[in-house]
């Protein structure tokens, strides 16, 4: 792979894939990525796809073909893509499509932290972010089928399949768990609540080993956490 592999980020991936269509220059290969709403999907920072541009070309993965002018506009440099880019595309999806790659959504770290919230501060707060879930998954299923109606082939949609499946999976998650909180039926409710109001746990919680070998890591006994009865 040329440049070495963990170079090419999404964003120069989707300037190579564009670039398959034909000779373009920096600002029209942002023009197009946005039109086709691929900023949905990869975070694009348009002010610095001409970095990114450059970078391309130091790697040998394109090349300056020659300059264009509209109007009274600055001359911009037309770049195509060289073989060895078309390689380094086949080898970054492939990668990106069989390996699977530990990733840390704000979503997913803010449940790890959980207990710094009250049970009920939680369910609240779940109650907004299910709303604005619901929100989301009908403007997608909207906007995906009027993408159908319009003709648009399914490969150029599957992006959006995903990310509506993800959110519906999602938004089913929050709402059982919201539930159970809502109903008193999450197991170790009055642990939590402990925890949150006396940063005490239980006798058998302070008797399980994982949790003993907690309180060793920062210098506290095992008698720590002790919940009255």
């Amino acid at each position: 792979m040329a440049g070495g592999r963990g170079r090419t980020t999404p964003l120069a991936l989707a300037v190579l894939t564009t670039l398959i269509e034909g000779p373009m220059h920096p600002y029209e290969i942002a023009q197009l990525l946005k039109h086709r709403g691929k900023d949905q999907s990869i975070k694009i920072r348009f002010g610095s796809l001409y970095t990114v541009v450059q970078s391309l070309e130091n790697r040998g993965l394109v090349e300056a073909e020659g300059t264009t002018r509209a109007g009274r506009r600055p001359e911009r440099t037309v770049y195509r893509i060289t073989d060895a880019g078309r390689d380094e595309i086949t080898e970054v999806m492939r990668e990106l499509l069989s390996e699977p790659v530990k990733e840390y959504p704000r979503f997913e770290s803010a449940l790890s932290l959980l207990g710094a919230l009250s049970s009920d501060d939680v369910a609240e707060q779940l109650g907004r972010r299910l709303t604005a879930l619901e929100r989301e998954i009908g403007e997608m299923r909207a906007a995906l089928a009027d993408a159908r109606a319009e003709g648009f082939p399914r490969i150029f949609l599957l992006e959006v399949e995903y990310a509506l499946a993800m959110k519906e999976a999602e938004a089913a998650w929050v709402g059982a768990f919201a539930a159970e909180l809502a109903d008193g039926t999450f197991a170790d409710l009055e642990a939590w609540r402990a925890w949150h109001d006396k940063a005490q746990l239980p006798a058998e919680v302070r008797e399980a080993e994982w949790f003993k070998e907690d309180q060793a890591l920062h210098g506290h006994e095992s008698e720590a956490g002790r919940l009255d009865d």
